[in-house]
């Protein structure tokens, strides 16, 4: 049988393009030469995934400054002072602050897709933020003249044009990222935020057709940035009943990093409907040790225990450097777990179809 096997987004930039990254910054080369390293490094980074068997491609976010703020990038209208996300290692990543209205996109993820087929010889795949993780650029006192419901009116109008953009240009597939959905349960176990932003991001997405709603998936994650969290120690059944009612056709789900990932499966089995797909994680991009196919291959017949094969699929449980400072994992080590999912999901597929 097959069981498709999907990446879920960045991949380590490499060093030319960090070095050349840190030029322009300091002026030392210009915008057309910044623009020849990103293009190589996603030329590099597709070519790669396809020479290792990869049926689905993405250009590994290279262009991205983060998988987060990537709309914001040369925007006016933000202080730097916004939302503080607290990792368990101690650092913390921090959002911008709005302080103007309206909201706009300065920059919609088709260009990275367009970017990336024109290297492309087998589909890609499109990640885009969720609204949910936008919506924390709005600050808690206001904005005079241009209140929070005006705000996320626009909001959602730039999500779904986001969204819509990357399906119209001809992505396999648009990838939501939710990592902020277990986060949610930590900034308020009530759950009244994370029912807010699965609101929200559920007003995007009914925007759209159950056809094209069957090309959208939802990705969920505790966060990874330099080997750490920003919520691994949320039960992650509080979060998962809630997940399941967005409404998207697939879900990319972390599970290698779990340490009881029956009973997540077992949750999943519960709340997820018949005509969603679920994508499990089957490798750890901040655990060093690379899996090998055989380990691989054992999370999903562990999974397949709970979930039809028909409906399963496999990936990685998040990005390997989703913010482009991160240089926590090597380019190499990306490729290494790379090729023991993929090679694991065949011999597991193997096996099912026996």
């Amino acid at each position: 049988m097959n069981l498709p096997t999907e990446p879920i987004g960045s991949i380590p930039r490499p060093p030319a393009l960090l070095a050349g990254i840190a030029d322009h910054a300091a002026g030392r080369i210009g915008p057309d030469a910044l623009d020849a390293l990103y293009d190589e490094a996603t030329r590099d980074t597709i070519a790669r995934l396809e020479a290792l068997g990869s049926p689905i491609v993405t250009d590994g976010e290279q262009r991205k400054p983060s998988f987060a703020t990537y709309p914001l990038d040369g925007l006016p209208g933000l202080a730097p002072d916004g939302a503080v996300i607290p990792f368990a290692d101690g650092h913390t990543r921090q959002l911008p602050r709005l302080t103007t209205g309206p909201f706009r996109y300065a920059r919609h993820a088709g260009e990275y897709l367009r970017a990336a087929q024109r290297h492309a010889t087998v589909p890609v795949k499109q990640a885009v933020i969720a609204p949910s993780a936008l919506s924390l650029l709005y600050p808690a006192d206001g904005i005079p003249g241009y209140d929070r419901d005006a705000f996320l009116d626009d909001l959602v109008d730039e999500a779904e044009a986001d969204i819509r953009g990357a399906l119209a240009a001809g992505a396999s597939s648009v990838q939501l990222d939710f990592t902020e959905g277990r986060l949610a349960v930590k900034l308020d176990p009530s759950r009244g935020v994370l029912d807010a932003f699965v609101a929200l991001n559920n007003r995007v997405l009914d925007r759209f057709t159950p056809a094209e709603q069957a090309r959208i998936g939802v990705h969920t994650c505790p966060g990874g940035d330099r080997d750490s969290t920003h919520s691994l120690d949320v039960d992650y059944l509080d979060l998962l009943p809630a997940l399941f009612t967005l409404h998207a056709g697939s879900f990319y789900v972390q599970l290698a990093s779990e340490p009881d990932p029956g009973r997540v499966l077992a949750a999943i089995a519960e709340h997820a409907r018949p005509d969603q797909r679920i994508f499990v994680g089957v490798t750890d991009p901040i655990d060093p040790a690379v899996e090998t196919a055989e380990q691989v291959r054992d999370r999903v017949l562990h999974a397949a225990e709970y979930l039809d094969p028909a409906r399963l699929g496999t990936c990685d449980d998040c990005g390997f450097a989703p913010f482009g400072d991160d240089l926590s994992t090597s380019r190499d080590t990306a490729w290494a777990k790379i090729r023991a999912r993929i090679e694991g999901t065949a011999l597991a597929a193997d096996r099912l179809g026996r």
